[in-house]
């Protein structure tokens, strides 16, 4: 079977392995002449980096990348990668990279033409309506790691560096004009980077596959998104240069997040504070919140659970997919609690306040409280 596909949906996608070659014809497709590449600091001097900005040099569409993002990118990043767009005079993005990269590549092209501070565009009601849509810049995405899926999101995370909130920014435009999903960017990725990145594309798979909102085209691709999940990622962790592995997990991450406007929940809803307060990996921290988040969902989910075990083939219903996930978390490395991420006596108050208020929250299909949320945590520290 050929992996390589063009996709109309949920944008325009160029899938499969060798397709960056097509970079530049992407910005064409998408209006860009002059492009600003946005990469976070890991990835700037890599080989892959340096191959796409020669493949826009050579098309003739420049050589200028912007590298001030951080793990978790916030709006100081958010500036200086405005300023950076601004006075290059670019007239779209290469967003290039895992989520940070590609979260802070599309921010910037949606705020350098808005004249409102960035929170005021915070996904809550209908904000998002106070942009400018014409002013938003074109943006093609490439994504180099298989988890967040953000290259199909209408939405970016990202964190004040003041009150150490995550916060979502969302806009339809932030959907990129063109995707160029090529496995083979994937293939440097060191185990546990592959690890944290595929059970964050499992997590937006469960979360959406849990939420109780009405959405049967997302439930059905949360659930085959799980099981390609299941069937790749242990391979693509026992062997990178699996370029068939890769392939469906790259799927995955985009299914996942193409699956979860159906909604998130309590495990996005821990790790969003977590993150932002003590700055860990987001889907290392989503893989250690799943045990205990699937437990205390289980009086709302066990049946439908139940249901995507058999399609999985696993055996014993809920408690065998709760089993699986232990299972799998265990051959990937993943710590148990809060501790084995180095965090060591957590601010539960803190945290507990931030997963309130945090959007994931209310796709949820068990209502979390003060009370719950508590007990919740106090069960991953």
């Amino acid at each position: 079977m050929s992996l390589t596909a063009n996709w109309s949906y949920p944008t325009s996608v160029r899938f499969g392995a060798g397709r960056i070659s097509e970079i530049a014809d992407a910005c064409t497709a998408a209006g860009i002449k002059k492009p600003l590449l946005i990469t976070d600091r890991g990835l700037a001097n890599m080989d892959i980096t340096q191959r796409t900005l020669d493949l826009l040099e050579e098309a003739g569409l420049g050589r200028v990348i912007f590298a001030d993002v951080d793990p978790n990118p916030n709006e100081k990043n958010a500036e200086a990668g405005v300023k950076a767009f601004k006075d290059g005079g670019h007239d779209g993005v290469v967003a290039f990279g895992g989520g940070s990269g590609l979260d802070l590549g599309k921010l910037v092209a949606f705020w350098a033409g808005q004249t409102r501070p960035l929170w005021d565009f915070e996904d809550i009601g209908d904000w998002w309506t106070r942009a400018d849509a014409d002013a938003i810049a074109p943006i093609v995405a490439v994504p180099t790691t298989a988890g967040t899926g953000s290259e199909v999101g209408r939405a970016s995370v990202i964190t004040n560096s003041e009150t150490e909130e995550k916060k979502i920014i969302f806009h339809p435009k932030f959907l990129p004009t063109v995707v160029i999903c090529d496995p083979e960017l994937t293939v440097g990725m060191p185990p546990f980077i592959t690890a944290g990145t595929g059970l964050d594309a499992f997590a937006h798979c469960v979360e959406a596959f849990s939420s109780p909102h009405y959405h049967p085209m997302s439930q059905g691709m949360a659930l085959e998104g799980m099981r390609l999940v299941k069937e790749y990622l242990p391979r693509a962790y026992a062997d990178g240069a699996d370029i068939e592995a890769r392939s469906h997990m790259m799927s995955a991450a985009a299914m996942g997040a193409t699956a979860f406007q159906k909604g998130l929940g309590a495990i996005h809803a821990l790790s969003h504070p977590i993150g932002a307060i003590y700055h860990t990996h987001h889907g290392t921290t989503n893989a250690v919140c799943m045990p205990a988040v699937l437990q205390f969902n289980r009086p709302a989910i066990e049946g439908v659970f139940s249901q995507a075990a058999n399609y999985l083939g696993i055996v014993g219903g809920f408690e065998g997919f709760c089993a699986y996930v232990d299972e799998l978390n265990d051959s990937l490395g993943i710590p148990k609690s809060l501790a084995g991420l180095g965090i060591e006596n957590p601010d539960i108050d803190r945290i507990v306040q931030g997963a309130l208020i945090d959007p994931s929250t209310g796709g949820n299909p068990i209502e979390m409280t003060a009370e719950n949320t508590r007990e919740l945590l106090l069960k991953i520290v």
